[in-house]
């Protein structure tokens, strides 16, 4: 199953839901009403695009249809197709050239975060490189149980100290396995606890001083998880983690089970922060590299009416 499928299959939800109501607004439409702009403001702001996102979405609608002189409800469909994929467009690419290149993960408990390391080491080396993990979220003895287990499972290196060790020590040593194993790429799975963020940020501090110590010149990529199914919690997290802590990029898990995947909209406009990649399901290769233009498709991607089609 391509990207186009596996996107179009995980926003099924979202889709059924935030598509399927556009397109009870749009049915049979064949004039442009000032109405219908407020019909679809009022449904993106409830499928979770947050206001900010959808007032943008419709300005920019409106100016589409004046300049295109768009007069039916599948033009302007289509209209809003491009638009999303034009807002959700830059910044996905994984910056990571050199060898070895560093990925940060942080996310707190539950948001999927140990399965998002597994499923991204499996894909990098089903692309060839070598991958080696570190266990430096040591505050829980489960967290690193769990990404030995992922390890296992991905067939790739781990390094690993005790729970409690300090997380710094173990970017250290995982970056030295790194260098002497030539590896092309070393994910760190770091702690996530918002409650207490002046320790989050010292932690984080700490760990990016070993980093900037010894791979000074190393592409380097700080990924925060967050939990599809929170809709606008996540974007809140978002912006609570983003002011503590250096964020390139975000994973959106489990936008497979929820109807609130416009969420990715609000992350990417109201926070200008791309996202890198989204969960659209158990499998091992369900972790999708995001493509903006195939989650417009996934997310808007419903069957023509068949009265339209004649």
């Amino acid at each position: 199953m391509g990207i186009f499928s596996k996107i179009s299959k995980g926003l099924q939800k979202t889709r059924l839901s935030m598509a399927g109501a556009i397109d009870n607004v749009l049915h049979g439409v064949n004039e442009i009403t000032d109405e219908m702009f407020d019909d679809l403001e009022e449904i993106l702001v409830m499928g979770d695009v947050g206001v900010t996102t959808a007032t943008e979405i419709i300005d920019r609608l409106r100016a589409k249809v004046a300049k295109e002189n768009l007069r039916n409800g599948k033009q302007v469909r289509v209209a809003i197709k491009e638009i999303v994929a034009e807002l959700l467009d830059g910044g996905e690419q994984m910056e990571m050239i050199t060898m070895p290149s560093i990925v940060l993960v942080i996310g707190v408990n539950g948001v999927g975060k140990t399965t998002t390391i597994g499923k991204m080491a499996a894909m990098y080396k089903a692309q060839g490189k070598k991958v080696i993990l570190g266990a430096a979220d040591t505050f829980r003895a489960a967290a690193i149980d769990q990404l030995q287990i992922w390890a296992d499972r991905a067939g790739v290196d781990i390094v690993k100290h005790k729970e409690g060790a300090d997380p710094a020590a173990v970017v250290f040593d995982t970056i030295n396995a790194g260098k002497a194993r030539n590896a092309d790429i070393i994910i760190i799975d770091t702690a996530g606890r918002l409650h207490n963020k002046k320790n989050l940020m010292d932690e984080l501090a700490k760990i990016y001083r070993v980093i900037d110590r010894e791979l000074p010149w190393s592409d380097r990529e700080s990924l925060l998880v967050l939990d599809a199914t929170t809709g606008q919690n996540a974007v809140n997290q978002a912006r609570e983690f983003k002011n503590v802590a250096e964020i390139t990029g975000i994973v959106l898990t489990k936008l497979d089970g929820t109807a609130r995947g416009g969420v990715v909209l609000a992350i990417k406009h109201d926070l200008n922060v791309p996202v890198k990649f989204v969960g659209v399901g158990e499998q091992m290769d369900d972790l999708q590299p995001f493509n903006p233009a195939a989650f417009a498709e996934g997310l808007f991607d419903v069957a023509e009416d068949p009265e339209e089609e004649e």
